[in-house]
């Protein structure tokens, strides 16, 4: 079903709509739960609370493109309760994503800091588009998707060193141009 139909069941407020979400992006919703939480309960629990998030803010929003949507509520509840189970421990899975790209962008402490991030998403979204399409892929399922070395190493057909070898290169290029942009770490 297409995405502007699902919408329209929401509008209409029919269970449907959650069922047809589910069927469309329910796998790769939990795939990108599961990437950061690496719990399968865990994960189906948020995939569940952004369908009911989805479900209370559909109307009034008629969200472009659904899946972007979709997937942001997704990563913003796993990444909520990841830290709610990590508060104490440390969880290298996601933190290593994290900490790879901490090294390149600066930290935010004040409310101008703050207020300079949408800045920052920004320089981020423009130096993504300076890759080619194989980079930002990578860098995407790796920082945004939360996938492993592995798991890109799979999925890219190269060995995980590569794969590792890759993104320290993105992840310089990254430095380079928001150094450029005068955003220093």
């Amino acid at each position: 079903m297409e995405d502007a139909k699902i919408i329209d069941l929401f509008f209409l407020r029919s269970e449907a709509a959650v069922t047809e979400l589910e069927k469309k992006y329910g796998t790769a919703c939990k795939q990108l739960a599961f990437h950061i939480l690496n719990s399968k309960e865990d994960a189906e629990e948020c995939v569940n609370d952004a369908y009911l998030a989805v479900w209370n803010n559909i109307p009034p929003n008629r969200p472009d493109p659904l899946r972007a949507y979709l997937c942001r509520i997704v990563r913003n509840l796993s990444i909520k309760k990841y830290k709610a189970n990590t508060a104490e421990k440390r969880n290298s899975f996601y933190d290593m994503s994290l900490e790879e790209l901490a090294e390149c962008i600066p930290a935010r402490e004040t409310v101008e800091d703050q207020w300079d991030a949408k800045e920052l998403g920004k320089q981020l979204d423009a130096f993504l588009g300076t890759l080619d399409q194989k980079s930002r892929i990578l860098f995407l399922r790796r920082y945004w998707f939360s996938k492993s070395l592995a798991e890109l190493a799979s999925e890219f057909h190269i060995t995980e060193h590569n794969a590792a070898v890759r993104l320290s290169r993105i992840r310089a290029k990254l430095r380079n141009y928001l150094s450029k942009e005068g955003i220093q770490r």
